[in-house]
């Protein structure tokens, strides 16, 4: 291919030399019948092409016009293992002839379970699941206030961690506009986005003002009832911020001294994408809690909260079906989750992430 097709309505490449409109008549009549049905707010990336997938394989969509896209967006970063790796197809047909639903135990549960336990940081022992990303928030929210006995949380400028409402208090930007009143307790402090510094200064002869101000939001705008501050290692949706090693450690430090848990929020980036199995792990940051999920399921609806046994044994977050949901961990869902981890692990994706970081920073450097 010469050219990458057009998002916006202008053209496709199938073979090179080729053009075609985006979409095509037959996607866009699908499209169009679906829309009387669907909606507003869908992924504006649906919204802007309009296309209808025929069929995926690797890093290929083809639609249902016979086009071909180079599919860079991976379902919103959840697609870790590409379109219709088999082993993990066959890890969920597998499934699909033995149970679908239900929150029994099943081999493929037990193995995925201790898979990524020997995964995780050290002092992160044990997990829960769930369906969405927002959920694993909201509960690791419900596990920082059993255990802490405290309500107040803290995010950052640019975090996202879901839009559902007890969470959305901590979102930034226009979704979050027209939703409130938030839940109370819900306070920000600005990330270290050291490329746009709010007070303008320069790492490290700023000090780590971001910091200082955190410490002061905790003073001045909080009831000291601080039950988690919650971070993302690195900030995807606010544009791939990538904080300097001392202000993640600052943090951690602030945390221990309010008696709060931190939560690393590892959704976005982690199994690999950053180079790393966690973004974490750049860092050495060793965190209380860890929220999972997107690449944890390989495209499968599948998330995560992890901590240790004693955190995660809280009441009344470890209650029986005190932290449990009707989706989370069932049987396809563990299937999937497995094959995903087994295809990261054995494909060697979290070196190949490394590989090709290396590379286009390489490249684009010079």
């Amino acid at each position: 291919m010469n050219d990458l097709p057009s998002l916006g309505g202008a053209t496709a490449i199938r073979r090179v030399g080729e053009r075609r409109a985006v979409p095509g008549p037959k996607s866009k009549a699908i499209f169009d019948e679906e829309a009387k049905a669907m909606a507003p707010g869908l992924q504006s990336i649906a919204l802007f092409s309009q296309i209808v997938v025929d069929h995926a394989q690797g890093c290929t969509i083809t639609d249902v016009d016979g086009a071909e896209y180079l599919d860079f967006i991976a379902g919103i970063a959840v697609g870790s293992v590409g379109h219709g790796h088999p082993h993990y197809v066959k890890r969920l047909k597998d499934q699909l002839d033995r149970s679908t639903f239900g929150s029994f135990t099943t081999e493929n549960r037990a193995r995925f379970m201790n898979l990524v336990a020997s995964l995780l940081p050290e002092g992160i022992t044990h997990m829960q699941l769930f369906s969405g990303g927002a959920e694993a928030v909201e509960a690791a929210f419900r596990l920082a206030k059993s255990v802490t006995k405290k309500f107040e949380f803290i995010g950052f400028w640019g975090g996202f961690h879901g839009k559902s409402q007890g969470v959305i208090g901590l979102l930034g930007g226009s979704t979050r506009n027209h939703q409130g009143p938030f839940p109370p307790g819900m306070h920000h402090s600005p990330y270290a986005n050291c490329y746009r510094c709010p007070w303008n200064l320069q790492h490290p002869s700023c000090g780590l003002a971001c910091a200082e101000h955190l410490r002061n939001v905790i003073k001045n705008d909080t009831q000291a009832e601080i039950a988690a501050i919650i971070m993302e290692p690195m900030q995807g949706t606010a544009g791939n911020v990538i904080p300097p090693d001392d202000f993640i450690h600052a943090v951690r430090e602030i945390a221990t001294e309010c008696g709060a848990l931190l939560i690393a929020d590892e959704i976005l980036v982690g199994f690999g994408r950053t180079g790393k199995m966690w973004a974490s792990d750049h860092f050495g940051l060793k965190p209380d809690v860890m929220t999972i999920g997107k690449g944890i399921g390989g495209g499968f609806p599948l998330s995560a909260v992890a901590s240790s046994l004693e955190r995660m044994s809280a009441t009344p977050f470890g209650e029986p079906s005190g932290s449990s949901s009707s989706y989370g961990g069932n049987p396809l869902a563990a299937a999937a989750g497995l094959g995903a981890v087994e295809a990261i692990l054995e494909d060697k994706l979290v070196e190949n992430s490394a590989r090709v970081g290396r590379v286009m920073l390489e490249a684009l450097a010079g």
